[in-house]
Formats: C-alpha cells, structure tokens, sequence
C-alpha cells in the first residue's frame, strides 16, 4: 500500500484557496486553464502490482496479480481545458518528459499562446508537472 498523507499545511492551503474562490462566477472560472497529463503503455513498467479486490478483501494474495516488468515503449498525452475551449492534445512519445521538454513542446506551444488569448486575467492551473 502507499499512500502520501496530506499535512495539516496542506490542509489550510487548500481551504485558503477554496475560500478565496468561492464567490467566482462563470466569467471568473472562464480564464482559468485547467492541465493534466497521463501516461499510456501496451506494458506496465511502474513495477507496481495491479489487485483486484472486494470489500474485506484487502492485500488477500488470492487477487493480486503481477504485471510484466518489461519496459516498452508508451506515450504520455498532455491536454488542457477551460470553460471556453481546450488545448491541442500533444502526444510525448516514449514518456519522458523532462522540465527542458515541458518547457519548449507544452508552455510555449500550447500553454503561453493559449494565455495570450485570454489576456491579463489568465489563470494556469497545473497538475503538479
């Protein structure tokens, strides 16, 4: 099992930030863009044990199923979206994405020209890249 506990710093973070935008409206939200980025492989090469389990059931050997450990070749996908429209989806083949990468093929490709048309007011919410 593995799990990254929040702190309580964590904690009065995220309700700081809830309260700060609890009276946004639409038009607020709309200069908001929201980004993410998965991963994609036909092989797991996170050596990270898949289980399938019922309630009552937890880390019973009887379901859990190892995956290859082989590592072949995956993409990762980047995308971003906002009330008023979404990004390009950019595709990183062999799924490295390095901060050099992050850097020239999604900030100033996709992120920076899609700021641009939102104006001063633009809000780049991204998940922990």
């Amino acid at each position: 099992m593995f799990c990254i506990p929040l702190t309580p710093r964590h904690h009065a973070a995220r309700r700081r930030w809830a309260a700060e935008h609890r009276d946004w409206v639409q038009h607020d939200w709309s200069q908001v863009l929201f980004t993410d980025e998965s991963r994609f492989s036909l092989q797991c090469g996170t050596r990270r044990v898949l289980v399938w389990r019922d309630r009552g059931t937890r880390n019973n050997p009887a379901f859990v199923r190892e995956r290859s450990q082989y590592r072949r070749a995956g993409w990762m996908v980047w995308g971003g979206i906002s009330i008023g429209g979404r990004t390009d989806l950019h595709i990183i083949r062999n799924c490295t994405l390095t901060g050099r990468r992050y850097v020239d093929k999604i900030l100033r490709s996709h992120v920076i020209p899609y700021a641009g048309a939102i104006g001063d007011s633009f809000v780049f919410q991204d998940d922990n890249a």
